[in-house]
């Protein structure tokens, strides 16, 4: 079985986050790096080369692939930060319309800056999402 590219490294989560140049990027990703940990109680952790990770869970699925990835994670890319919930936690779709500017992919969440989201809401969905996975994967 192919082995999960996206795997815990020892890169140093602020030197990444430290290298955005973009200033507001950069502190943002540093309020959600700080949003997450309260609400997750976990220390973020680099995955991969540009993925910002928050607690672990084994999953497994139907077809047989299986692997650990983080609970919730973030990532500072080119055009947008990159939210990684849960794409099936309870009351998503409720929350997403009171979030503020985003777009979705399916288990994805892109924000352009923190200013033009709900804070709040963000910390709600974080907490249903860690709920979700540990349920679903415990």
């Amino acid at each position: 079985m192919e082995k999960n590219k996206t795997t815990e490294t020892s890169q140093s989560v602020s030197d990444y986050i430290n290298a955005v140049s973009d200033k507001v990027k950069r502190e943002d990703c540093f309020r959600i790096a700080e949003l997450f940990k309260v609400q997750t109680g976990f220390d973020p952790k680099m995955w991969g080369p540009g993925i910002i990770g928050f607690g672990t869970c084994h999953y497994k699925y139907e077809s047989g692939r299986e692997g650990d990835m983080p609970l919730v994670a973030f990532s500072p890319r080119a055009n947008a930060i990159v939210l990684y919930l849960s794409g099936n936690f309870d009351q998503r779709d409720e929350l997403l319309q009171k979030f503020g500017k985003h777009k979705t992919g399916k288990g994805c969440i892109y924000i352009r800056k923190l200013d033009e989201i709900d804070e709040d809401v963000l910390i709600n969905m974080v907490s249903l999402s860690v709920s979700h996975l540990r349920k679903l994967y415990p």
